[in-house]
């Protein structure tokens, strides 16, 4: 009998495939899967997820299947089994460019500091590469990074991106990239966390690894040996591979102060500490709005307005628990939950009907700071 894991990855696939017109390829793959843990068809998968993401004429629904379907994959397999696969097997080609790596980057919605800082950083290493070439010396600066803001920044993404960037321009032979938490890094035994330190630096030698929320490595720098071991081997490993390694540690500002000063040496690794600050209430009304234009819905007018008034008071009353992008993703499948109950219900829906979120569909909306909507259906308003 097959688990929800199983049953969710294989619907996914069927569905990407009938979006696609793939008559039925996603779905063997799939199955060869599900069926066999059969590492080529894993391959094999993953590289046509990744064409699909990659091709421009495909819609937004049709990319989010894909991504959706590549995460759905990870939750059967598991984040590491995926990991060793792509690494002993193939590691997938990105089959962008850097001028559509920099688009990427620079369409991003906000984050105009971070854009700035990454820029300046790719022009620093491309002039370091053309003086190489002309036989000048080149500056070896340190390609490791530090993102500091709350979740929901974009610091994952801007991660990722760059990790590719970096692959193009000669910096990283692979440019993949491994997320990995303290859980990841450390052992239950002594001794032992040292080695697991090691092979996650293995694994993600050419390419990006990112810790998030690092300092919780030390979180118990009084009494945990264990986190102590594991930072004085990514210390070591932070000068020993960084000719073909970037790390990237992301987290709170507060505590990744701290982080740094658990260990000496470990802030002079780094040389470039980005800040992401939090989103303005304009930069989330846009995603939102993006969002639903992506799986072609549309926002009425009174919801527009509404949601404005709704986002302008969470930013002004946020605490450092705002969420940012989660807040809007949140926000987003509620009221597309809350759309579909409605909707439902109408006999012979028309278009509109199916893709208009009205103001009905704000009613009982939980956001992560309360917020009274009641207001949102007063019909005087």
């Amino acid at each position: 009998m097959r688990n929800k894991y199983e049953n969710e990855f294989l619907d996914l696939a069927s569905k990407l495939d009938a979006l696609v017109g793939g008559y039925g390829e996603i779905t063997k793959h799939a199955i060869a899967i599900t069926d066999s843990q059969d590492h080529q068809e894993t391959i094999a998968l993953l590289n046509k997820i990744s064409d699909v993401a990659d091709l421009k004429n495909n819609s937004p629904e049709v990319k989010f299947i894909a991504k959706t379907l590549k995460d759905s994959l990870v939750k059967y397999y598991g984040y590491i089994t995926v990991l060793d696969i792509c690494t002993n097997e193939i590691i997938m080609e990105d089959k962008r460019t850097l001028p559509d790596l920099l688009f990427e980057l620079n369409e991003l919605i906000g984050l105009d500091n971070v854009k700035t800082k990454v820029n300046d950083l790719i022009a620093y290493q491309k002039v370091q590469q053309m003086r190489k070439d002309k036989n000048l010396t080149a500056t070896k600066s340190t390609l490791h990074l530090a993102f500091l803001g709350k979740p929901g920044t974009g610091k994952t993404t801007v991660a990722r991106i760059v990790g590719r960037i970096y692959k193009q321009l000669g910096l990283l032979s692979k440019g993949h990239f491994i997320e990995v938490s303290r859980t990841d890094l450390i052992a239950g035994y002594q001794g032992q966390t040292a080695l697991k330190v090691k092979k996650v630096i293995e694994d993600a030698k050419g390419g990006v690894l990112f810790i998030d929320e690092a300092y919780s490595i030390t979180e118990n720098d009084h009494s945990d040996s264990y986190g102590r071991e594991c930072l004085t081997e990514l210390t070591k490993a932070l000068e020993d591979c960084r000719e073909d390694l970037v790390v990237i540690v992301a987290g709170y500002t507060d505590p990744m102060t701290k982080f740094f000063n658990s260990n000496p040496g470990l802030k002079s690794r780094f040389n470039t500490f980005i800040e992401f600050e939090d989103y303005t209430a304009y930069e989330l009304e846009k995603m939102l709005i993006s969002m639903c234009s992506g799986y072609e819905y549309v926002l009425s007018k009174e919801s527009k307005k509404e949601m404005r008034l709704i986002l302008n008071k969470l930013v002004k009353t946020k605490d450092e628990s705002f969420a940012n992008g989660r807040l809007i993703r949140n926000i987003y499948d509620e009221l597309i939950m809350n759309h579909a109950k409605r909707v439902v219900n109408i006999e012979n829906p028309s278009i509109e009907d199916l893709s208009i979120i009205a103001i009905d569909d704000f009613k009982g909306l939980q956001l992560s700071q309360p917020v009274d909507t009641s207001f949102l259906l007063d019909e005087n308003i």
